[in-house]
């Protein structure tokens, strides 16, 4: 059954989480970076930093719902689309590190299921409102960016010691990967818009084959990504609960 408030999504998310800790899934990764983000939005709500909190918490919900959904249908083996079924994928492999099975879920998420919650949270002339908030969901989501960066680091000391190398260099490139992602996220919710429901699905298919290539970048290997594995912790319950703990 959908969620339908913010701390209903923040319910779900939790039990994803503990399923995940006591099956050590790695799907766990993804959620709980997912229930970060939502604990950040609903806090926004609370102090006011959106113009219209009734609409922020209708798009959040919607947001989460087709997330929550992927999981459903990937349980019952009736998930089709392919960006999400490579990343529910992803997870069964021991060969890639946390934070390509953290920006592998993000992916379809941005991708696809932003605009499309956007869309259809404010079809046609209506999505113009949103804007302001949109942006402001994105600047919140960025700020948890430096402490999920940290936790990552205490999982590998490889990944710290470049962090260390290339820090501030990294921190610009996450930046502008992040508004790269909200940009297009933003032109597909105003391709969708003013379309039936239909014609979405027809745009929806072209994006998902689009974010599925994006997909197999971020899942690309190396000697690098090799190296960051080989020290990176392997607990993967241990790791849910570090991306899971209260930031601090």
């Amino acid at each position: 059954m959908p969620a339908t408030t913010i701390d209903g999504v923040i319910e779900r998310l939790e039990d994803i989480i503990d399923d995940c800790i006591r099956t050590n899934s790695r799907l766990g990764y993804f959620a709980a970076l997912y229930k970060r983000m939502t604990l950040a939005v609903k806090a926004g709500i609370a102090r006011g930093a959106f113009e219209d909190n009734a609409r922020i918490e209708a798009l959040d919900v919607t947001f989460a719902n087709r997330y929550l959904v992927t999981r459903e249908q990937y349980l019952a083996g009736e998930l089709h689309g392919v960006c999400w079924l490579q990343a529910y994928g992803a997870a069964l492999s021991p060969a890639h590190i946390v934070l390509q099975h953290l920006l592998v879920g993000i992916n379809p998420h941005i991708m696809i299921d932003l605009g499309v919650a956007a869309a259809r949270t404010c079809p046609g002339a209506e999505l113009a409102g949103l804007a302001k908030d949109f942006a402001t969901v994105n600047a919140i989501i960025f700020s948890l960016m430096p402490v999920v960066d940290a936790e990552l680091d205490g999982l590998s000391p490889v990944s710290k010691a470049i962090d260390r190398a290339v820090g501030p260099f990294k921190e610009r490139a996450i930046f502008d990967a992040m508004e790269r992602g909200r940009t297009s996220a933003w032109d597909f919710a105003a391709a969708l818009a003013p379309l039936s429901l239909p014609e979405q699905a027809l745009r929806i298919g072209a994006r998902d084959l689009e974010a599925r290539l994006l997909g197999d970048v971020i899942l690309a290997g190396g000697p690098i990504i090799g190296l960051i594995q080989r020290h990176e912790v392997q607990d993967v319950a241990a790791n849910i609960r570090a991306l899971d703990a209260p930031a601090a």
